[in-house]
C-alpha cells in the first residue's frame, strides 16, 4: 500500500507512539484487504463505548492512548445515560467504570454525543469518505445518504479518527457498491408502516453480506433505517439501494436484469409477531428520531404505563424536542439518552422484553439473555399501557 511522505511520518513515529500505532493498525488492514492507499475522511463514528463490552481490558487501552482526533469524531452509545444513571437502576461500580471510559475518550478529543444515530445531528453529504463502525449507521450512511464507508471495527474507526485516513478499498470504491442481488417484497401493501424492522429482518438472513437492491417499495428515512439496520443484524449488510428512492439506486438499476432474485413474504414479515408475555418494553435501536419521538407522544397522550417503557435517543434529538419528551414521560415511559437496550445492563434484568425494532429483536437474546418480542410502535404502547 502507497503511503505518502507525511503518513510515512507517523508510521516512523515523529508524531509520537499514539498516532504511529494507529497507522500501523490502517497499514495492517490495508495490507489485508490489499487497499492501495489511504484516502482522507471527513468524520469518524467509534464503537466499544459501553464498559458492559468492551471491559477492564477495553478501557485500559483506552487510557494508554495519548492523542486527539484529527476529524469530527462522534461516539457510539455508553452503557448508561450520563446523567440520571442511578434512577436507571445502573450499579455504582459500572458507573464508575463507566465514567473512566468517557473519560477516555474525551482526553482524544471524541464528541460525547454516544449516539448510533450520528446523521441526525451532524450534516454527512453524497460521496464523503467516512469511517464509522455501528452497523446501523454504517447501512445507513451508505444507503440514504450516499456516502462512503466500510463496516469498521472500534479499533480501526478509532485509528482512523486519529490518522483523519482509512485505507481505501471495500465500499469506498464505487465499483464495489453494486447491487448483488435483488429483494422483492411481496404483499408490502398491506403492511404497516413500521413493519419495516421485520422486513429487514427476514431480508437479512437472506441476502446475507451481499448488496441488495429492492424494488417495488417506498419507505421513507426513518423506514429505511429500520430495514437497514435489521440487515446489518441478521446478515452483513452495509449498504442496500431501493429502487427509485436511494441516491445510488438510479445509478445500478439498469444492471439488475441478470442478477439472483429472492422474495420476502407478507407471511414471513408478519410470522415474527408473535404475542408473548413481556416484562419490560423498550424503542429505539436504532435511536429515535424526532418524527418517531412525535409518533411515540401522540400514542401516549392521556395514558399512563404499567410495565417499564424505555425511548433510547440521542441526547441532542431529546433536548431538541424537549416538548414531546414531556408528554412522553407524562405517561410513566422514560426517555433514556446516551445508552441503549443492547449495550445497557440494566436490560439484563429482565427476562422478557417487546421491541419495535428488527436489530433489537435480532440482538437483544444473545446481547440481554431475554426472550424478544417484536410489535409495531402502537403494539409496543399497547403493552405498555395495557
Amino acid at each position: 500500500m502507497y503511503l505518502d511522505a507525511s503518513d510515512e511520518r507517523v508510521l516512523a513515529g515523529e508524531f509520537g507512539e499514539t498516532p504511529q500505532k494507529m497507522m500501523e493498525i490502517l497499514v495492517a488492514l490495508g495490507d489485508v484487504y490489499e487497499a492501495e492507499r489511504l484516502i482522507p475522511i471527513t468524520s469518524a463514528q467509534v464503537s466499544g463505548a459501553s464498559y458492559k463490552t468492551i471491559g477492564e481490558w477495553g478501557l485500559a487501552w483506552l487510557q494508554s492512548l495519548d492523542a486527539r482526533v484529527a476529524v469530527p469524531t462522534v461516539l457510539n452509545p455508553i452503557g448508561m445515560p450520563r446523567e440520571g444513571w442511578r434512577e436507571f437502576g445502573i450499579d455504582e461500580e459500572f458507573a464508575r467504570n463507566q465514567a473512566l471510559v468517557v473519560d477516555a475518550y474525551r482526553s482524544l478529543g471524541i464528541k460525547l454525543e454516544c449516539t448510533c444515530t450520528p446523521y441526525y445531528l451532524n450534516i454527512t453529504g453524497y460521496g464523503e469518505h467516512l469511517a464509522w463502525s455501528e452497523s446501523s449507521a454504517v447501512a445507513y450512511a451508505n444507503s440514504v445518504l450516499g456516502a462512503r464507508t466500510n463496516r469498521e471495527g472500534g479499533p480501526s474507526a478509532l485509528a482512523a479518527a486519529i490518522v483523519g485516513k482509512t485505507p481505501y478499498y471495500g465500499l469506498h470504491v464505487v465499483a464495489n457498491r453494486r447491487p448483488q442481488i435483488v429483494v422483492e417484497v411481496e404483499g408490502w401493501e398491506g403492511l404497516r408502516a413500521d413493519h419495516w424492522g421485520a422486513i429487514g429482518h427476514v431480508a437479512g438472513g437472506k441476502v446475507g453480506n451481499r448488496i441488495p437492491i429492492f424494488s417495488g417499495i417506498r419507505p421513507n428515512r426513518d423506514q429505511l433505517k429500520a430495514l437497514g439496520a435489521a440487515m446489518a443484524a441478521t446478515g452483513a449488510v452495509a449498504l442496500f439501494h431501493v429502487e427509485g428512492i436511494t441516491p445510488e439506486a438510479r445509478v445500478f438499476s439498469f444492471e439488475v436484469d441478470d442478477l439472483e432474485r429472492v422474495a420476502v413474504t407478507r407471511d414471513e414479515v408478519l410470522g415474527l409477531f408473535e404475542e408473548v408475555e413481556v416484562e419490560a418494553v423498550a424503542v429505539g435501536c436504532p435511536h429515535c428520531s424526532g418524527a418517531e419521538l412525535a409518533e411515540l407522544a401522540d400514542l401516549l397522550r392521556g395514558k399512563t404505563t404499567t410495565k417499564p417503557f424505555y425511548v433510547f435517543v440521542s441526547r441532542g434529538v431529546a433536548e431538541k424536542h424537549r416538548d414531546l419528551v414531556a408528554v412522553i414521560e407524562r405517561s410513566g415511559a422514560r426517555i433514556v439518552p446516551d445508552t441503549c437496550m443492547v449495550v445497557s445492563p440494566r436490560m439484563d434484568e429482565f427476562s422478557s422484553i417487546m421491541v419495535d425494532s428488527g436489530k433489537a429483536f435480532a440482538y437483544v437474546p444473545g446481547m440481554c439473555g431475554a426472550v424478544a418480542r417484536i410489535g409495531t410502535r402502537e403494539e409496543c404502547v399497547e403493552v405498555a399501557t395495557g
